[in-house]
Formats: structure tokens, C-alpha cells, sequence
């Protein structure tokens, strides 16, 4: 039994195991428990292991790239289409292992645990910012109860909560001031864990390879063009509102491209003197008493005899009279 691909789906405590041979079909087919996959891997031949890209993929993809496998991470959407009917584990494993076959398929490349390290990090400042926004929805609610509205933004709610708890009047102590002061302080202590979290990507972009030389945290950066210049561009990246990723400074340096173009030619057509021509726009030259429209509906708006020459042939004699009737001219 020759196994060229191994589909597993993996679960918390159960994955199932799909193999396929050089003609594409199943010939094995077994359930077992994460830690003995890796030992499964290691009885047979180095050959293909695709797994879908989810929690715990990364992982194992390492241990199984240890042992000589070659592994594909696919996401699960695109897998999803080679599901059969009955849908179970066993049938997601082969269905894994068939769409890993497909030549237009696209993968995911097996990330390094320091990779992940940072994607967590992200991913707990995302849901530290999703508690924050709940808390600040609730104490909106809150006050609106008692008719009190504040304009939308962040800042501008923390401003109008300090000046309403300074205010007595307003709020006076009782359940209601103590609730609010509890949220706001729960509040302070969000800001302080999502700063702290943003001070670590910023000193991540500081020393990180790959993200210092296109990322400035603080929403500037430098860049020495070809002639050795130095030129300032502003940046929207503030610390901790999006990933360090090289492909964003990528997307942004082409979309600073596009606008420097546009830029350009905008000023090329504003030093155009009302006498020249656009050189995209410029035709043949026409002679005294020549119609610039050439043949056709337009050329009856010249009154008179007109020789133009078609643009799609050779030359062509036009005696005054279009090719719809004397009374084209009428139309217009």
C-alpha cells in the first residue's frame, strides 16, 4: 500500500484520517487522538499531509515538517465544496485530502511560533477593544435613560464624564453615580491593558526585521528615494490599529504611487496653453475648409465641401451631402 496523501481533520480530542494512493482513492481510513497522529506520520514514507488552516494546523504542520511530510494548509471555505453528501468526519478528512490535489488550489503557509505569538497578542487587543466598546454602549444606555446625551467619539464621552461627575448637581450621590464610577473605572483599567499592549507592537516594529524599515508607529516615516533624496510621507498607521505586516506597506507604497502619478498628470494638464493639444487626443491635421469630424453624421454639421479621409480606409471624397441624405443636416 503506497500513500502519497494524508487528509486529517482535526479536532480538540478526535481527528480523522483520510490516505489516498497515486490513483486518488481511499485506502485508509482511521480515527485517533492528536498526540498519535505525529506517530502515525512517522511509520510511513514522507508524502503530502493537508489539513485545514484552524487552531492547532500551525502546530502540527511544524512537528509533521519535522519528519521530512510535506504539508498543505488549506482555508476552510475552500474545502468545503468537496464535501459529499452525509457530511461526518471521516467524509471532511477525505475531502481534505482531495481538494490538497487540485492544481488551482491555494495554501496557507505553515507559520512559526513566534508568528502566532504576535497573531495572539492582536487577537486579545481586538477582543480588549470589543469588551471597551460594550462597556462605553452600556453607560450611553445608561444616561440616555435619564435624557442625558453625549456626542459620539471616545474622547469626547470620557470629556462629558469627567465635567458630570465633577457636577453635584447634576449627579448626585446615590446607586446610579456609583455604578457609573465603577464602570469608569473598569474602563481606565481596558485603556491601560490595551495601551500596554500597543507600547509592546510598537517596540515589535522597532526591532523586528521585517516590519522596521517600512513602519513608523507614530504614523511618520522616511523613505530615500532613487536620486537620494529624502522625502517625508504621512502615514495612517497608529500603534496597535492594524498589523505589522509587510504586505500593508506594500499596498500603501502602490497607492502612494498612484497618487503621486495622478498628481502628475494633473499638473501637466493645468500648464497646457489654450492653444495646444493634448498629445492622447491629438488627430490628424485638417485642412482650410476641412471638417475636423471627418466622415459621417457629424461632418454635416460643415456647411459646404468637404474632403476628409476615413479613419478606417483610404480616402474617401465627401461633396457636401451625408451618407444618410441631403437632409442630414436637418437632424442636427
Amino acid at each position: 500500500m503506497t500513500i502519497v496523501m494524508i487528509g486529517i481533520d482535526l479536532g480538540k480530542n478526535s481527528c480523522s484520517v483520510a490516505a489516498l494512493d497515486e490513483s486518488g482513492a481511499v485506502v485508509l481510513r482511521r480515527r485517533m487522538r492528536p498526540a498519535s497522529i505525529v506517530e502515525f506520520a512517522a511509520k510511513h514514507a514522507p508524502c503530502t499531509v493537508a489539513m485545514e488552516a484552524c487552531c492547532g494546523a500551525h502546530y502540527m504542520g511544524r512537528r509533521l515538517l519535522a519528519q521530512g511530510h510535506a504539508v498543505k494548509l488549506m482555508p476552510p471555505e475552500y474545502v468545503r465544496p468537496y464535501v459529499k453528501a452525509q457530511k461526518n468526519d471521516d467524509r471532511d478528512a477525505e475531502a481534505i485530502a482531495e481538494a490538497a490535489t487540485r492544481p488551482t488550489m491555494r495554501f496557507v503557509e505553515v507559520k512559526s511560533q513566534e508568528q502566532l505569538d504576535v497573531q495572539s497578542l492582536h487577537r486579545v487587543r481586538s477582543r480588549l477593544v470589543g469588551v471597551r466598546t460594550a462597556l462605553i454602549n452600556q453607560m450611553r444606555a445608561v444616561l440616555l435613560e435619564r435624557g442625558i446625551v453625549v456626542a459620539q467619539g471616545r474622547r469626547k464621552f470620557e470629556k462629558a464624564l469627567d465635567e458630570m461627575f465633577a457636577d453635584d448637581a447634576l449627579f448626585c450621590p446615590g446607586r446610579l453615580r456609583d455604578l457609573l464610577l465603577d464602570m469608569r473605572a473598569e474602563w481606565s483599567a481596558l485603556d491601560r491593558r490595551i495601551g500596554a499592549l500597543d507600547q509592546e507592537f510598537v517596540q515589535l516594529a522597532r526591532t523586528d526585521e521585517v516590519a522596521r524599515p517600512n513602519f513608523d508607529p507614530w504614523g511618520w516615516r522616511s523613505q530615500r528615494d532613487g536620486a537620494g533624496g529624502r522625502g517625508w510621507q504621512r502615514r495612517g498607521v497608529r500603534p496597535g490599529a492594524g498589523s505589522w505586516c509587510l504586505a500593508r506597506a506594500r499596498s500603501t507604497a502602490a497607492h502612494n504611487g498612484r497618487q503621486a502619478a495622478a498628481a502628475r498628470d494633473q499638473q501637466a494638464r493645468e500648464h497646457l496653453s489654450p492653444d495646444s493639444t493634448d498629445p492622447r487626443r491629438q488627430s490628424r491635421a485638417t485642412q482650410p475648409g476641412e471638417s475636423r469630424y471627418g466622415t459621417g453624421r457629424m461632418a454635416a454639421r460643415a456647411p459646404g465641401p468637404v474632403s476628409s479621409q476615413h479613419r478606417g480606409g483610404g480616402p474617401r471624397q465627401q461633396t457636401g451631402e451625408d451618407r444618410m441624405g441631403n437632409h442630414a443636416a436637418e437632424e442636427f
